[in-house]
Parts: C-alpha cells; structure tokens; sequence
C-alpha cells in the first residue's frame, strides 16, 4: 500500500506535466475569457507584461492605446487617463503596461516582441528622469521586470533590424538574470560570434524551452488577475480642460496640506525622516550622462523601424525637491534637452512637460506625475489620438 501512495503524487505529477506540454496551445487561447483584456487593461499584473499573449491581443485592437511607463502608471486618482477616458466614455481605452523598475531596457525587448504588430500603432510611452543615472538600470531592478519568454524569443526574431537585434543582446549579457541562464547566454553569445553550428544546436532545447514558456504564458492568461483598489471616479465627467486644471488644483491642495515640496501627505509622513536627510545630498548629480540614452536610443530605433506612432512624455521632477537636494538645475536641463534631441532627431513626437517642474501639484511626489499633470497628459493623449 505504501508504494501505491509513493508512487500515485509522482504519476499525477507527471501527467498534469504532460498535459501542460502538450495541449495544443490554439485549445488554450479559446479559452480565455472574453472580458480579460479589458481587465488586463488596467491590472498592471507582471504576468502580463512578462508575457506576450495578452499584449499581442490587446495590439489587434485600434481601440486599444498603450500606455507604457514604470511606476507613475499605478499612482491613481480621479484624473488618471484610464479613469478620465472610461468617465467620458471615449472611443478609446489605455492599456497600462508599466512598473517600478520597468526601464527602456525592459521596454525595448518588449517592443521587439511585438514589433510585427506596431505598424501605424498609436501608443503613449512615459519617460522617467530618474532612469537616466549614470551606469543605466541595475540589476535590482531589471531582474524581476525582464521577460525569460521575450529574451528567447529575441534571436529569432526577423522583424528587427540586424544591428539594433545584436545591440540589444549585448546589452542584455551584461545583467546576472541573463548570465545565470546557461542556455540564453550561450544562445545569445553563439549568434553574436556567428557560430551557426553552435547556434543551430542550442536552437533546439532553445525552442523547446520557449514554447513550455508560451505555454505558461496562456495558462496565465485564463487566470483572473487580483481585484484593483482602481475605483472609477465620475467627478472628470463632461468637463473643460480649464475645470480640470482647477479642480486638480484643489484636489492637490487638500492632500497636500501636512507636507513640503507638494508632496502627497501620505507619501511625506512615510518619507519625511528620510527627506529630512536628504538636504543638500544632491550636489553635484546630473542626468546628463548615462547608459540609459543608449538604451533609450535602441527602443527609438526598434519603433522607426516597426512605423509605431508613440507620444513620447517628457516628464520633469519636482523642482522644489530637486533644489532642496541640491541638485543642479543644469544635471536636469541636460537631460531634457538630450532626451528631446532623441526624440526629434528618429521623427517622433513628444508631449514636454520639462517646465512644470516647479508647477503646484503637477507632481504627486518627488517624482511621480499626478493631478494637475495627469491633466494635461489627458489633454495632450485625447489630442494626439484625434
């Protein structure tokens, strides 16, 4: 009787396997609910970033717009551009894909994934000043936003061009989450040194792997995401741009009564020891020079090269902060200038929000837009997409 209990969890364990493996993925995709792109929308799940089933879909639809950013996405409140847009019933709904740590590294092979699919896409894509420090993203943060399934599927893909594809792989072996995956470094290194034997022989378990990834990918997808604390909000309803301004004035204003700087209360009371000591800390800093432009400037070549339509957001920091830091105003000018450079000189187009920086309640916090700037990103969007 022992051996039947030893051996019954091993055989379940192997055939719920086997069924992972080999149901027909084309069976799972009919599965997914019908509502979960509209839930995915606004989940700002992981998995859905991580993976390429759910934004492949949402891709097909023109009355979907991405939105692509980090951590601002889920600062939420009543004029947040997926709450503005559903209130005023728009043609139109955001697909939030960003997080804390989410980069133009991490954007960039994402966008490579997806890049058959951008042609004449419209999408809105948020840069953060904050990513612009001098040696680029860590691997704090770029571990745990990469996508495994998206760095398998990166040498072979054919809708990239040859040198940013090569660029991009290079980059990406520079981090430990690539390095510590035997089977990706070496794909990558063997098709970087042109080893087509090699490169042929590791294509195998390669592919294999990537389609167990794929796999995992639409059981995902069939999964419910957590319930959102993203309330709908109906007091931007029917409103001038002009009431929206005043009215985030206001709003801004009462959550912003106990704290310096225009910092949210609630954010100050949790920082204010840590603010405290940040007087002065900041001289000499600047965004002038960093690992980030050149990260930036393949996910600027990978969107020329798809015809994607992006908005570029030229977000500032909250001025009254940065100068209490004591970081220079020529490290933050520098920035906005290089990155606007970039912008304009691959023929896209950006909404500059650089001389907002010490703008009341345009900022949420010392960094994050919010209110008053969520505003004028709303404006700016509708008109873009009009």
């Amino acid at each position: 009787m022992k051996k039947k209990y030893l051996f019954g969890p091993i055989i379940l364990a192997l055939v719920l396997f086997a069924g992972f493996v080999f149901v027909p993925a084309s069976w799972l995709a009919k599965l997914v609910p019908a509502d979960r792109l509209e839930e995915a929308a606004i989940s700002l799940e992981p998995t859905m970033f991580q993976g390429t089933y759910l934004q492949s879909e949402m891709l097909k639809h023109s009355s979907y717009v991405p939105i692509y950013g980090s951590s601002e996405l889920s600062r939420w409140d009543p004029f947040h551009p997926s709450n503005y847009f559903e209130t005023n019933d728009a043609a139109y709904t955001p697909y939030l894909v960003g997080k804390g740590g989410m980069t133009s590294i991490i954007h960039d092979v994402n966008f490579a994934a997806h890049a058959d699919q951008l042609k004449n896409k419209q999408m809105v894509i948020i840069v953060s000043p904050q990513w612009f420090v001098k040696h680029g993203t860590d691997e704090q943060h770029f571990a745990p936003n990469y996508s495994s399934l998206q760095a398998f599927q990166l040498p072979f893909n054919k809708d990239v061009d040859e040198q940013v594809k090569r660029k991009l792989m290079e980059r990406l072996m520079t981090y430990d989450a690539v390095k510590n995956d035997t089977l990706l470094y070496q794909l990558y290194d063997a098709y970087l040194n042109d080893n087509k034997v090699l490169f042929a022989s590791l294509s195998v378990p390669a592919k294999a792997y990537l389609s167990m990834l794929q796999k995992k990918d639409l059981y995902f997808a069939l999964l419910k995401d957590k319930a959102t604390n993203r309330h709908q909000s109906d007091t931007v309803k029917n409103k001038t741009w002009e009431e929206l301004q005043t009215q985030a004035d206001t709003y801004g204003e009462k959550r912003t009564e106990h704290s310096q700087f225009y910092i949210d209360d609630k954010v100050y009371k949790d920082k204010k020891h840590y603010i405290k000591k940040m007087e002065g800390k900041n001289k000499g800093h600047s965004y002038e020079e960093s690992l980030e432009y050149e990260d930036f400037q393949l996910m600027l070549d990978i969107l020329k090269e798809a015809q994607a339509k992006p908005l570029f957001v030229v977000i500032p920091v909250n001025g009254a902060y940065y100068d209490y830091t004591g970081f220079p105003k020529q490290g933050r000018e520098a920035y906005y200038d290089r990155i606007k450079k970039q912008i304009s000189d691959s023929g896209f187009t950006y909404a500059d929000y650089s001389g907002h920086e010490h703008d009341p309640y345009f900022m949420r916090d010392t960094i994050h837009i919010g209110w008053k700037g969520w505003v004028y990103l709303d404006e700016d969007i509708e008109e873009f997409l009009n």
